[in-house]
């Protein structure tokens, strides 16, 4: 596995300075909440420094790779190839930087659409994303607090918060999103 500092080096060269300024800040946030949550720090480190390592791919670079690692590429994918980057990302810390962590491999794959029964290294890693502090939308101090506080209804509300934004775009939603988001709040209401 590569070390912390060949992956930081990777980044600065394949990513723009505020993208691989998010990456630092996500790392930073997700190891604080990996000590709030009981979750391994390394993991969180590696997994929130290496989930936007595809960001900057093109949208057919994004479909190729995937389709080349025999994953199917829905036409909600066809519609936001964007959303692939966070599986193409996953596959690049396994085959270039040989990060061979299933959790972190998830934690990275997941990191944009979430999923259902999220692992807490996967919830962690969705969150850092939303609420790290370069991020700047209404309701993100919100957010950040209740990130700490109870990491389910957290998730719950950054799903709404995605939900709306995409419905106001009028783009498809992720099926992921919604079972994520369907499958919490039945856990939140037991």
């Amino acid at each position: 596995m590569w070390s912390e500092e060949h992956i930081e080096t990777y980044l600065k060269d394949k990513l723009d300075n505020k993208r691989f300024l998010h990456s630092l800040s996500v790392r930073d946030t997700a190891v604080k909440m990996a000590i709030c949550y009981g979750e391994d720090e390394n993991k969180a480190r590696i997994a929130g420094l290496v989930h936007d390592c595809a960001k900057n791919m093109n949208g057919y670079e994004l479909m190729n790779i995937a389709r080349k690692h025999g994953y199917k590429i829905s036409s909600i994918y066809e519609e936001s190839p964007q959303l692939l980057h966070g599986l193409v990302g996953a596959i690049i810390a396994k085959e270039t930087m040989g990060i061979k962590d299933k959790d972190i491999f998830n934690a990275i794959a997941y990191h944009t659409t979430g999923r259902k029964n999220m692992s807490l290294l996967e919830k962690i890693i969705y969150l850092a994303d939303y609420v790290e502090p370069l991020r700047k939308y209404p309701g993100v101090e919100e957010l950040r607090e209740l990130a700490y506080k109870d990491i389910n209804k957290a998730l719950i509300q950054s799903f709404d918060v995605t939900i709306k934004y995409v419905v106001e775009k009028g783009q498809m939603l992720h099926l992921n999103t919604i079972e994520g988001r369907n499958y919490l709040i039945k856990i939140v209401g037991e």
